[in-house]
């Protein structure tokens, strides 16, 4: 090939359209690294609440000595007694406590159920403070993970697969039939294949870690229920930004729900011991609403599920309006007259 027609051959290739969708590649990988290894690579405790019971005359020095440990690794509160601090394990308004006896045998009470990471850091912290006190310490795990889930990552992953629905439905009907639905009937039709993807897809899931694999206990019928309303939530979301943005509106979507929602979801280091950024854009984003709602539903007696439902449903509200919204004007715009000049 003569080298002026290989130039040619080049430059028809290579458009600042192709140009700017490759460099929009390497952003989303650049950033996919960053947020990983940022959230991820050195986990440290932080403000974990966390709860003290002693007695009356020991009780605030405890908590004093808790609330004074280096990098504030605690929010240490005090209880009345034990029965108290189980019951807000499990209402999930504490993630620990120290029951302290006066005869020097104490006992801690963490939840893996919540994550086995979080409660490993709680029983190395605390056997550390204990032993340079010379007390003894007995952990006991009061909300234990599943035996089929024994780090309990299965919410997580089971999330995460429901996320990963929503987006590659609405991105498989853009590119079936464009990423902008020409008129509201369209983008109505769209939402209603999503519902039908969300209702196979979260059935699907929960049998699968449910009765399938034993992997999670709980709720089918609730895992179910979580389950549509999270993959409905990200497919609306895509669709939405793919109304508004076209193709671009997909590489968004992956920078919403994969770069900065999955290390932030409390997956693999729950929220206490995330670094402060991820931590707090956690819970607004469907995983982290979704993987702490799916603990909830297997370990915590569906508790404190109240907020990241608001989310996720927030996320499917927002991403239909803005899906038909997106269609309405598009097709106004499409049969609006051509303007005249004099």
């Amino acid at each position: 090939m003569p080298h002026s027609s290989f130039l040619s051959e080049v430059k028809g290739a290579v458009t600042p359209r192709a140009t700017l969708l490759i460099l929009g590649v390497i952003a989303l990988q650049l950033l996919f690294i960053a947020s990983y290894v940022g959230a991820l690579h050195d986990p440290k405790p932080k403000d974990v609440p966390f709860a003290v019971v002693a007695p009356q005359a020991a009780s605030a020095q405890a908590v004093t000595r808790l609330e004074r440990l280096p990098g504030s690794p605690l929010d240490p509160r005090a209880l009345p007694d034990a029965a108290t601090a189980r019951n807000q394990i499990t209402n999930r308004d504490i993630d620990g406590a120290l029951i302290i006896n006066p005869a020097g045998r104490d006992t801690l009470l963490v939840a893996s159920g919540g994550g086995r990471v979080l409660a490993s850091t709680l029983t190395t912290l605390v056997t550390t403070l204990e032993r340079s006190e010379n007390r003894t310490l007995r952990t006991v795990d009061v909300i234990p993970s599943a035996a089929h889930d024994p780090n309990g990552l299965s919410s997580f992953y089971l999330v995460v697969g429901w996320c990963v629905g929503g987006y590659l439905g609405a991105a498989a009907l853009a590119i079936s039939a464009g990423a902008k639905p020409s008129n509201p009937t369209r983008a109505a039709i769209r939402l209603a294949v999503m519902a039908l993807v969300a209702i196979t897809g979260g059935l699907g899931g929960a049998l699968i870690t449910g009765p399938v694999l034993d992997a999670l206990p709980g709720s089918t019928a609730a895992l179910w229920g979580l389950g549509a309303l999270i993959i409905f939530a990200v497919g609306a979301a895509t669709l939405a930004l793919q109304g508004v943005f076209g193709t671009i509106g997909i590489g968004l979507v992956v920078l919403l729900v994969v770069i900065l929602g999955n290390p932030s979801a409390g997956g693999a280091l729950p929220p206490p011991l995330l670094p402060p950024f991820w931590k707090a854009i956690g819970p607004a984003l469907p995983p982290g609403a979704g993987t702490w709602a799916t603990r909830s539903i297997a370990y915590f007696e569906n508790n404190a599920m109240a907020t990241s439902l608001l989310v996720l449903t927030a996320w499917a509200v927002t991403g239909a309006a803005i899906t038909l919204a997106a269609a309405a004007l598009r097709r106004r715009a499409d049969t609006s007259p051509p303007a005249h000049t004099p």
